[in-house]
């Protein structure tokens, strides 16, 4: 399996991304990019070219379905991994993200010391689909 190294985190609220990238980079050990806007992930994802994508669902502008339909667009990133951080989180809602493609979804709030765990999972999930 390869292993889990650089995620692409679009997250709107500055608090959050904080608190996100510290625990992605400092407990989990990955490098994070994060962008403010679904407009700043489709001008940075290629280069930065990410093993997984985190999408916040609820953004000003392109929202994060929106962001990932788009992203599924571009070439080569068809099929990369992507996750909803939202707190949006009942049965039907998390169906409704999974049909728009996303591998699974990350509840808001989420615990810092946990979410790298979170992320590493849903990766290990990715990797033996695929």
């Amino acid at each position: 399996m390869t292993k889990l190294q650089k995620i692409l985190y679009v997250e709107d609220e500055i608090d959050i991304q904080k608190v996100a990238q510290l625990a992605l980079e400092m407990v989990g050990q990955l490098t994070v990019k994060v962008c403010s806007s679904g407009e700043e992930a489709l001008s940075e994802v290629i280069e930065f070219n990410p093993d997984l994508i985190l999408l916040d669902v609820m953004m000003p502008g392109m929202d994060g379905p929106t962001t990932l339909k788009e992203i599924r667009n571009l070439p080569s990133l068809e099929n990369i991994p992507v996750a909803f951080m939202t707190a949006k989180v009942q049965p039907s809602e998390i169906e409704h993200f999974k049909s728009l493609g996303a591998l699974d979804v990350i509840a808001k709030p989420f615990d810092p010391m946990e979410l790298a765990n979170q992320v590493q999972a849903i990766w290990k999930v990715h990797n033996e689909k695929s």
